[in-house]
């Protein structure tokens, strides 16, 4: 997979350039399934569940940038919109998470929003995804992607 676009994203100040560490990887992975699995639990209310399909969705994404090497600088939003450069995602799939991401900041921040029914089901597939895509990645080379 080429890099070229995460390394304009680090020219852009989107990303940083940190060698990836096995024991970060690793924890992004168990947090996302755990959360995965909760927000599974429809006993849950819908604000629960989308809180944690998005954090599960996040955890994952962010684990395939980190096995590449990369952090984000200071916007979560990125690791959605480089799923497909980190993790081969399909376009439609980050769209989803990028739409909510939107949404997850309006109940965040405004402390406002309805949970739609069909979007919480759209977030879990698409965080079911990106779980096996991240799951596929193995484990750290011992040399740095990025540092290069």
């Amino acid at each position: 997979m080429s890099s070229s676009e995460l390394h304009n994203l680090v020219r852009s100040g989107l990303l940083k350039a940190e060698p990836g560490d096995q024991k970060e990887f690793d924890g992004l992975l168990d947090s996302g399934r755990k959360r995965l699995a909760d927000a599974k639990n429809d006993k849950l209310s819908a604000e629960s569940r989308f809180d944690l399909a998005y954090n599960a969705a996040h955890a994952f994404s962010l684990a395939g940038m980190r096995w590449h090497g990369y952090r984000p600088a200071n916007k979560r939003f990125v690791v959605f919109q480089a799923l497909g450069h980190t993790l081969g995602i399909r376009r439609e799939i980050w769209r989803i998470l990028d739409k909510c991401h939107g949404s997850r900041n309006i109940l965040e921040y405004d402390g406002i929003f309805n949970v739609d029914r069909r979007l919480l089901a759209d977030l879990l597939t698409a965080a079911e995804a990106v779980k096996n895509a991240a799951e596929k990645l193995g484990p750290i080379a011992k040399s740095s992607k990025a540092a290069k």
